[in-house]
């Protein structure tokens, strides 16, 4: 459940994506995090998969209301702040993380009031939807 990982969220900025290569599965495309076009609020972008990488701004405590996740904020290189929501029950944590990090990501995602959310950074164990996840010091988390 997102709604959770959304609470204590509230730093916006703007930054954007452009367009990668073919969602796999969907007809949504794929997006990478650029400088080129809005993120934060931009409903166009919703339920797309997209694929970046920040600098660890902020560790928030875990969601742990139904599946649980690992939340921090990630400052893009534009400037913009966005929530990542890890499922630590599909995909290991990260467990050495700290303020200052650089994490790459691949997920989807989401818009909200607080500007969005990228969740789907794991494998699918139904193998229905494509697999996201967190590069951090070279390791892969999925």
């Amino acid at each position: 459940m997102l709604a959770g990982a959304y609470l204590g969220y509230a730093e916006l900025g703007g930054s954007g994506l452009s367009q990668e290569r073919p969602f796999s599965g969907a007809s949504n495309p794929a997006f990478t995090a650029t400088a080129s076009a809005p993120l934060a609020f931009d409903h166009r972008h919703a339920g797309r998969q997209v694929q970046g990488h920040g600098l660890v701004h902020k560790i928030l405590p875990d969601d742990n209301k139904g599946s649980r996740h690992q939340r921090f904020i990630l400052r893009l290189q534009s400037g913009q702040t966005v929530l990542v929501a890890h499922n630590i029950d599909l995909a290991p944590r990260i467990g050495s993380l700290k303020r200052g990090d650089r994490v790459e990501f691949n997920g989807v995602y989401e818009t909200n009031d607080l500007g969005g959310v990228v969740h789907w950074t794991h494998h699918d164990p139904a193998g229905r939807h494509e697999n996201g996840w967190l590069k951090h010091n070279g390791r892969v988390f999925q």
